[in-house]
């Protein structure tokens, strides 16, 4: 099934100021968008937006899949959000975390599951460790992993390296050439090395 992100003259305000307006674009199946800009530009606004974990000032955004147009506060099911404030419980393993993760989903996420995720993401082996022993860059891995249990198509990624070594990078690089495949990704970012993601680019705050 074919997914498409649209966008029509998008808005987002804080009180008298306006972060970014008239946005308007269309993201298809294959596709990976990166977003840019300063900071203070909207870059994370603007991916809560398509979230629907905040609402635009003007403007809509919809998601059509499965033969169904989806407003971003119901398109919960479709969307993998990782982004460096999502919060993880330290004093839980990863598995553990995972297996809440799914149960709030309503998923059922399997003990082979758990591992292959694990495994994909660089974590094999560490599955039963404390968040409280793990580094900031395996915890970041480990919200992709949260990301993609219910392997959603579409991906929104907030800073995805921060805080990853080379390799950690490398893992990201992977992530977003299967979900290419399958879905879109849109990537919000200031680091100039993450621009080699794009089909499209939206530079904010020009």
């Amino acid at each position: 099934m074919h997914i498409r992100l649209i966008a029509h003259d998008l808005a987002a305000s804080y009180g008298a100021r306006t972060v970014f307006s008239g946005v308007s674009l269309e993201i298809c199946q294959g596709e990976v968008l990166v977003v840019s800009g300063a900071n203070g530009s909207g870059k994370s606004t603007f991916l809560r937006l398509l979230a629907g974990l905040q609402g635009a000032t003007a403007g809509s955004v919809l998601y059509r899949y499965a033969d169904k147009d989806w407003l971003p506060r119901d398109a919960c099911p479709l969307i993998g959000w990782v982004a460096p404030d999502l919060a993880l419980y330290r004093e839980l393993t990863a598995r553990e975390n995972l297996r809440f993760f799914a149960e709030v989903r309503r998923l059922h996420l399997s003990e082979a599951d758990i591992d292959g995720l694990l495994e994909q993401l660089g974590l094999g082996g560490r599955g039963d460790d404390r968040l409280s022993a793990y580094s900031s860059g395996m915890a970041q891995r480990l919200r992709y992993a949260y990301a993609l249990i219910h392997r959603p198509p579409v991906l929104l990624l907030d800073e995805p390296t921060v805080t990853l070594d080379i390799r950690g990078a490398e893992v990201v690089d992977q992530v977003i050439a299967r979900q290419r495949r399958d879905g879109i990704v849109v990537v919000a970012t200031n680091d100039p090395r993450e621009l080699r993601y794009a089909d499209l680019l939206l530079e904010l705050g020009r």
